[in-house]
């Protein structure tokens, strides 16, 4: 009997907790700064709206370790996650994320084939690459070359705290082609090559870890130039007034993509929200805030020339430009954040 009673609590306790986790209302998790104030406004509040349920948001920094941890307690507290591509493929890889359904999403030819994942669904094209103050520079740098010239532009540079985009950046600088930075840095004597030449500015670097910090940065004047993301540049040209701008030849652009946490309560209304957020009519009006490019096909094609032209997608501002190697970075982060790490430290 006492067997019983036991087994009858735990089912209760266990009913219970299942039915506190579907009664959570649905979490979506983006990048925060003026990027989530845009999707506040054309996707979260709209699909409030339409729904009838509250949409939680909360913003990180990235980082798959975090993805990781979420996942060690399921069901998570999150839903949606706004992720970069070596989050994607890791947490592919290792069951963390629910496959898309990509039927209910009108098919993948809808999409830009990078934006097409077995478990994600491209949110937008971006770009990070030099960025800086056209109102406090008289002259405009023009390559990775003068971010390291501390003499022609004097002052403090912001890079994003982590060896990837600052290797590629410091080899650039160094005089490697863009189109061959990632087969040299795939060698011992690359990666020597790339701390080498970071260690020339290190005294002048101040670190940066949310996309928010570099427009800060710039904008203050705490820095002369900073690597950024340029959707971030154009958001706050836009809603402060700033003169902000990107060096396009020499960035590295990359394709963020929306998951689905496994095992979420939330399930159906997550793929709802991605489905529409992911539609032409809804997606169209995210380069109004912020110049990020758009993954659905149509979307772009409602867009005018002008602001076309300032996506990281128009075809002049790809002159010059590399896609992010995922596959380098998944292969390489854990010995290269540890040696970065050490390498700080000293």
């Amino acid at each position: 009997m006492k067997k019983l009673t036991l087994c009858a609590l735990g089912g209760l306790i266990a009913s219970a907790l299942v039915s506190t986790a579907s009664a959570r209302d649905l979490t979506v998790v983006s990048w925060g700064g003026n990027y989530q104030d845009a999707q506040r406004e054309i996707y979260f509040k709209p699909f409030a709206e339409k729904t009838g349920k509250p949409v939680l948001e909360e913003s990180w920094d990235g980082g798959y370790g975090v993805i990781a941890a979420k996942m060690e307690t399921r069901p998570a507290n999150w839903d949606v996650v706004q992720v970069e591509a070596e989050e994607l493929a890791l947490g592919c890889a290792d069951g963390l994320y629910e496959t898309v359904d990509w039927n209910a999403l009108g098919g993948e030819d809808k999409f830009i084939p990078s934006a097409v994942n077995e478990c994600g669904v491209g949110a937008i094209v971006w770009t990070t690459g030099l960025g800086y103050d056209a109102d406090k520079l008289t002259t405009a740098p023009q390559s990775w070359a003068d971010f390291w010239d501390t003499e022609k532009f004097p002052g403090k540079r912001g890079l994003r705290r982590g060896p990837k985009y600052a290797l590629e950046f410091a080899l650039m600088a160094d005089g490697v082609p863009a189109k061959d930075v990632y087969e040299v840095l795939a060698t011992d004597e690359g990666v020597d090559r790339a701390f080498n030449k970071l260690g020339e500015i290190k005294g002048d670097i101040v670190w940066w870890e949310s996309g928010a910090q570099p427009v800060q940065l710039l904008a203050s004047g705490e820095v002369v130039m900073a690597t950024a993301y340029n959707g971030r540049l154009s958001g706050i040209n836009k809603t402060e007034g700033r003169n902000l701008q990107i060096v396009w030849p020499g960035s590295i652009y990359a394709v963020d993509s929306w998951v689905v946490l496994k095992d979420s309560p939330n399930k159906d209304e997550a793929f709802d929200f991605i489905k529409f957020a992911s539609e032409p009519e809804n997606q169209s009006k995210l380069p109004e805030y912020i110049a990020y490019g758009l993954p659905n096909i149509a979307a772009g094609e409602m867009l005018s020339a002008e602001a076309a032209a300032e996506l990281p997608t128009a075809p002049q501002n790809l002159e010059g430009a590399i896609t992010l190697d995922t596959e380098f970075w998944i292969d390489n982060i854990e010995e290269l954040n540890t040696r970065f790490n050490a390498w700080l430290a000293q």
